[in-house]
């Protein structure tokens, strides 16, 4: 497994994570995850796996790297702090690795919100702060409400059929220092799905990239996603195998010719 740095951190972070939005599989699968490098898991309130997640890293706490997200309807300080217990305590662990704001609320000052999660980090609880869905803009904001520490990541939609992000949110994220931590890698699940003709545009090409190479679908376009500098992929499987086969999108790179291709059919 790859790793690439958190933000402007000094720790390490696999690029290919364990995404638990939806999921229904139990520790079983997410525990062979870890085994096979994937220790970074991302869930949040909202999804009620954050239990799933505490039953997981059950006696493995030190070895897993956890990420969860405090929902956007509670972002007033009182709320933010009030969400970060219930993780905390869904997650049964005494502190979150990396805590995100899920969602930007235009109704909250985003200085009320960054003051609850700046103590957090100062008691202990958090150690790192990211943010979720946040525009340039709103990125923006959010950095300038910082006094003591920095954003390392956005969370964002972004695969091959949704490269919306490369008009301008990426390049800011890499110029800042701020991970990509991309959510869906897989789109709807068809970026894995062979489409039984050639000839269907984009996927096509993301055939014939996957026989070059000799892997799956999903591995190529996970590997796409891996191939920008300061991007990791969250996919989320309920089954073993599939995670597995996620994981070994990592340790491998496309060449740049064959990310070109990639680009090019299927575009911005």
């Amino acid at each position: 497994m790859e790793h690439k740095r958190l933000g402007i951190t000094g720790v390490m972070v696999p690029e290919i994570g364990l995404g638990v939005w939806r999921y229904s599989g139990g520790p079983g699968p997410l525990r062979h995850g870890i085994d096979l490098g994937a220790f970074l898991l991302d869930t949040a309130e909202v999804y009620r796996t954050e239990d799933v997640v505490g039953e997981t890293v059950a006696g493995i706490r030190e070895d897993v790297f956890i990420a969860t997200k405090v929902a956007g309807d509670n972002l007033r300080h009182d709320d933010v702090l009030r969400a970060a217990d219930r993780s905390l305590h869904e997650l049964k662990t005494d502190r979150i690795d990396l805590y995100q704001l899920h969602s930007p609320n235009n109704s909250v000052p985003i200085g009320e919100t960054m003051r609850a999660m700046e103590s957090l980090v100062d008691n202990g609880l958090v150690r790192f702060i990211g943010v979720s869905n946040f525009t340039v803009s709103e990125l923006r904001a959010a950095q300038d409400a910082m006094t003591k520490y920095p954003i390392v990541s956005n969370q964002v939609l972004y695969n091959l059929k949704r490269r919306e992000i490369e008009l301008d949110l990426a390049p800011y994220c890499l110029e800042e220092g701020i991970t990509v931590i991309a959510y869906t890698p897989l789109g709807d699940g068809s970026l894995a799905t062979r489409s039984g003709s050639t000839s269907d545009g984009g996927m096509g090409a993301l055939e014939s990239v996957a026989a070059e190479v000799d892997k799956t679908l999903g591995q190529v376009a996970l590997n796409w996603c891996t191939s920008r500098p300061n991007v990791i992929a969250i996919p989320k499987s309920n089954s073993s195998e599939r995670i597995e086969e996620n994981i070994n999108a990592s340790g491998w790179r496309l060449t740049p010719e064959q990310v070109r291709r990639l680009d090019e059919a299927f575009p911005v």
